[in-house]
């Protein structure tokens, strides 16, 4: 599961913002993950519970955002959302789109709890 090595990488940023802002823990963590990151929600809040334990995300909120496919139509010029996962222009149905937003996992914000 690389959903356990992806929660190694927030705590080890959290980590580091803590001490660069001279604070001492963190109170929320937020991310946005898109539904074509490969990410599986539910297993990266267990993830997050399991391995949050004894660090400074140990009392964290974490807030999990997911970010729908947001496409371009590059034949008629359509920006938006895809309500499911059929790749074409809801607008005029062509299969000519380049997906904006959706398929990365992002560090959105950190809440810091200073001394």
């Amino acid at each position: 599961m690389h959903e356990y090595s992806i929660v190694d990488s927030l705590l080890q940023l959290a980590d580091e913002h803590t001490k660069k802002n001279n604070a001492k823990k963190v109170t929320k963590l937020e991310i946005k993950i898109g539904v074509l990151s490969g990410v599986e929600p539910d297993l990266l809040q267990t993830a997050f519970d399991t391995f949050k334990e004894g660090t400074v995300c140990g009392e964290a909120e974490f807030i999990m955002n997911i970010q729908p496919v947001v496409i371009h139509c590059k034949d008629c010029d359509y920006k938006g959302s895809l309500k499911k996962n059929e790749y074409y222009c809801p607008k005029c149905k062509s299969a000519n789109l380049e997906i904006i937003d959706g398929e990365d996992m992002y560090l959105m914000s950190l809440e810091l709890e200073s001394d």
